[in-house]
């Protein structure tokens, strides 16, 4: 790694042990003292380049890669002897060896710091353990709960990395969504665009020029009579895009529960009433080939209890 400097741009190169980090965290890791929400704003401005082009927050980095750093300016205040207060870690773990956890993640914990988030998930459980080396797999929005991969060993990292691409992680969601959702399995293929909004919100639109995308819909509950009609769908993902089921289902017109980002607004303020205070979505589901044993692990992370409550008080009211 080159040596970073404070007054001018610098070009740094990925070595082996900045390799497959994304670079949100490289620059975190690099630039200390550096808050955080300015970090992305860097990144979302252009200042900082991967190989002379702009690049995203999650974009993980290749050995060779070339990152250009702008000059920053760090805090020159000493480092307190207390570290800034956090939430308890408290996760329930699926899964765990020598190689990978997996995680119970609840709704409303963001998986990483940053955009006014000081701690995720990751920097918590770092922060808990100790270990030398724990990165995320994959990700889950904040307000999606339900099964997190974690890597403890960077070629396990990789590898999950491989199968995410080539489409070897079986990943499944729950969704409940207005409307009748006649067909028992349908398949949508949609091509998606990330766009950002004038205030830096990323947001994604169906678009021919995007990236291709496909889920896969399996009905697994109606209430026809309901007012408004819904229906809880299982969603196979077959590409992993960004906000790919919430896009797929608003442009079909079926929005999904509590999504204030591509939903219903005023549906939402009615579901609030009726009890739900949170965005159903949860990945219920995930099977993959482990790294190093070889063998099939199929994880599940049961309803949680507020979405089972919500989904009791429809059966009672048929």
């Amino acid at each position: 790694m080159n040596e970073l400097s404070k007054d001018a741009v610098s070009w740094l190169t990925v070595d082996e042990n900045s390799a497959g980090q994304r670079i949100d965290n490289f620059l975190a890791r690099i630039l200390k003292g550096v808050p955080k929400s300015h970090l992305y704003r860097i990144l979302r401005t252009g200042e900082v380049r991967l190989n002379k082009g702009r690049v995203g927050a999650e974009t993980r980095l290749a050995l060779g890669d070339v990152v250009r750093i702008p000059p920053v300016r760090r805090s020159d205040r000493p480092p307190s002897k207390q570290p800034p207060s956090k939430p308890p870690l408290k996760l329930a773990v699926l899964f765990e060896d020598e190689a990978l956890i997996g995680i119970d993640k609840p709704a409303g914990l963001a998986v990483h710091g940053g955009s006014g988030i000081s701690f995720g998930l990751i920097e918590q459980l770092r922060g808990a353990r100790g270990e030398r080396f724990l990165e995320l797999a994959h990700r889950l929005d904040r307000d999606t709960s339900g099964v997190l991969l974690v890597a403890k060993k960077r070629a396990v990292l990789v590898a999950l990395h491989k199968q995410l691409r080539e489409g070897a992680l079986d990943k499944r969601y729950l969704v409940l969504v207005r409307g009748r959702w006649r067909d028992e399995t349908r398949a949508v293929r949609l091509s998606l665009h990330k766009f950002s909004t004038r205030e830096g919100e990323r947001r994604v639109r169906v678009d021919e020029s995007g990236r291709e995308s496909e889920t896969i819909f399996h009905r697994r509950g109606a209430w026809p009579h309901h007012d408004p009609p819904l229906t809880l769908l299982e969603a196979e993902l077959r590409t992993g895009r960004t906000h790919q089921i919430r896009v797929h289902l608003a442009h079909l017109g079926y929005p999904l529960a509590g999504d204030e980002k591509y939903g219903d607004y005023a549906w939402n303020r009615v579901l609030v009433k009726e009890g739900l205070r949170r965005m159903f979505l949860h990945a219920w589901k995930l099977s993959f080939t482990h790294p190093e044993s070889g063998r099939l692990v199929t994880l599940e992370s049961p309803l949680p209890a507020n979405l089972q409550h919500y989904i009791r008080g429809l059966d009672t009211a048929r």
